[in-house]
């Protein structure tokens, strides 16, 4: 089974629960934190990489706890003919699916590195990164 993206998005309230613990330990699930952040609030966001047999269970475990649950639907895609690699959005990225390859010094882009964070879209100056729903 491939691992799916999805997104956790946490409230104060479930911030502090001991979620990927459970995970594993109870419903023996493969996870790769792609992000995560927490504000000052304690409000949070996560970016996982999940597969295993008891996927479901543990998707639901997440939503009885109070915690949302999205499928990381969009993609970024890079408009190579507007692209003139001026590396802008490399430093930007924080997964490097932006990267500059060497010697050529061209942008590359690895959407499977891609959190969809849509920084590149922020800082592309000739809007070369675009969404895909």
């Amino acid at each position: 089974m491939a691992p799916e993206k999805i997104v956790l998005r946490f409230s104060a309230e479930t911030a502090d629960k001991p979620i990927i613990y459970h995970l594993v330990k109870d419903y023996d699930l493969i996870i790769n934190i792609v992000k995560a952040s927490i504000n000052p609030h304690k409000e949070g966001t996560m970016v996982l990489e999940l597969s295993g047999e008891k996927y479901k269970e543990g998707i639901s475990f997440l939503r009885k706890q109070g915690i949302t649950v999205q499928p990381l639907t969009q993609e970024v895609v890079r408009n190579e003919e507007r692209c003139t690699s001026c590396g802008a959005c490399t430093v930007h990225c924080p997964t490097q699916a932006l990267y500059m390859e060497r010697p050529s010094m061209e942008v590359k882009f690895d959407g499977d590195n891609c959190i969809v964070c849509l920084m590149c879209l922020k800082v592309c100056p000739v809007q070369a990164m675009e969404v895909r729903i």
